[in-house]
């Protein structure tokens, strides 16, 4: 008995030793960690003012060079704050309102560099700068009262927790979002893409659970046979989908569709995969099989590529007025290299649709385009971004440059315009 009595109180001290060393390494990693944190907000904090000003100084000239200077300034510390912003623990909603206000305020100075409206930047930044200057206060005053809770971690997240109300965190962030509805309103252009984003297009009606059960087992016969569980989107997903896991044998995966129509976002089988015993032929076969069982019969192949398992196979949208293909509304699947099964889709891009504005294409000479020693191998139409959330109708051109060693390139060029959008080096 009292052997058992030493080794039980031999182990409460181990026990209790090994506990007090765990809670001093906690204490030490939370130490650290919030020193980071700490340091981030203050550089935030001296950035954020740096800003401010170079926003000012920018309202000060009328010289194009000595603007354009300020402009750079803008964007660079644009950047900078943003980079702090992301590394501090201040909420999700805050930093992507951060986020979002930083970057359009770059965006702004880096567009009015490239075009030279330097008046449109005058009369827009004196507002936004008093109303950086305010964002400036509050942001120090919450920094001030971070640092009088004596760096306590557990203080310092209920701080940042946006479940609770009234913190100086908090005003911070109803100022942002005020101003940055007001000083940077969406464009109409912006306005369409966000509506885009959210599915807004979409008017079918809405499906219960056991129909999108039934329309998986439809779209997808090979799980028809499998275990499922389905779940809803939460209240603050951007449109609301049902996300259906399934397990049969082997296979294990996900699919999503829409709650209204069950459109198809995404589906996904993980599985062991053999060796390759499909030809690309054959996956090119099954690749046009897929999509038409998905009920996208308006799509025409753009490239593949491959890995150690699989085959990737892209897809685009085909507008019905030009026969151009509609890049933005893309279909990607997987298909396993040792059946050809599918493995994996995405059709967000797909279900989104874009808006195609009328748009005339006019014929370019290669010839007196390109230098002499560039041949033209393959030219392809295409609708693609432009940078501003508008699709242009474009060449795409793939071009060899013979001169002592060959290189191929991939040149999208607006065909109203004749505006290069987009040179890349393939070869």
């Amino acid at each position: 008995m009292r052997t058992m009595l030493v080794i039980l109180t031999a182990a409460v001290i181990g026990l209790g030793a090994y506990s007090i060393n765990m809670y001093g390494e906690n204490k030490s990693l939370q130490r650290t960690v919030l020193a980071q944190y700490t340091d981030n907000l203050t550089d935030a904090s001296e950035k954020l003012s740096h800003l401010q000003r170079a926003v000012s100084q920018s309202l000060l000239f009328r010289d194009d060079q000595a603007i354009h200077n300020e402009l750079d300034s803008v964007w660079r510390l644009s950047s900078d704050v943003r980079t702090s912003m992301s590394n501090i623990p201040i909420g999700q909603e805050m930093s992507n309102d951060w986020l979002n206000y930083l970057g359009r305020l770059g965006d702004e100075a880096k567009k009015t560099s490239k075009t030279g409206d330097y008046q449109a930047w005058r009369e827009k930044m004196p507002q936004v700068s008093t109303n950086l200057q305010s964002l400036s206060d509050e942001w120090s005053a919450a920094t001030v009262d971070f640092y009088k809770n004596n760096g306590k971690m557990d203080v310092w997240l209920r701080q940042v927790d946006t479940k609770n109300p009234n913190t100086t965190f908090d005003n911070v962030q109803k100022t942002l979002k005020d101003y940055g509805e007001k000083d940077f309103p969406l464009t109409l252009s912006e306005s369409d893409w966000q509506k885009k984003i959210e599915l807004k297009a979409l008017q079918d009606s809405v499906i219960t659970e056991k129909e999108a059960l039934e329309k998986v087992k439809q779209l997808f016969p090979i799980i028809k046979d499998a275990t499922f569980t389905v779940t809803k989107s939460s209240d603050t997903a951007p449109y609301p989908f049902y996300h259906i896991q399934f397990h049969q044998g082997i296979r294990l995966g996900y699919v999503d569709l829409t709650e209204k129509g069950g459109h198809l976002i995404s589906y996904l089988v993980e599985r062991p995969v053999d060796e390759a015993r499909v030809s690309q032929d054959e996956i090119m076969k099954k690749a046009e099989e897929y999509v038409k069982r998905l009920g996208m019969n308006d799509v025409a192949f753009v490239e593949t590529r491959e890995n150690h398992q699989a085959w990737h196979v892209t897809f685009a949208r085909v507008h019905p007025g030009d026969n151009a293909l509609v890049y933005a509304d893309g279909v990607q699947l997987k298909l396993a290299k040792d059946t050809g099964e599918l493995l994996g889709a995405n059709a967000m891009e797909y279900i989104q649709e874009e808006t195609i504005k009328q748009q005339t294409a006019k014929p370019i000479d290669w010839k007196t385009f390109f230098d002499a020693d560039v041949k033209v191998e393959e030219v392809r139409n295409i609708y693609t971004d432009n940078g501003q959330f508008e699709q242009r109708l474009c060449y795409e051109v793939i071009a060899v440059r013979d001169k002592n060693t060959q290189e191929t390139f991939r040149i999208v060029i607006d065909a109203e315009n004749h505006n290069v959008l987009k040179v890349e080096y393939l070869t």
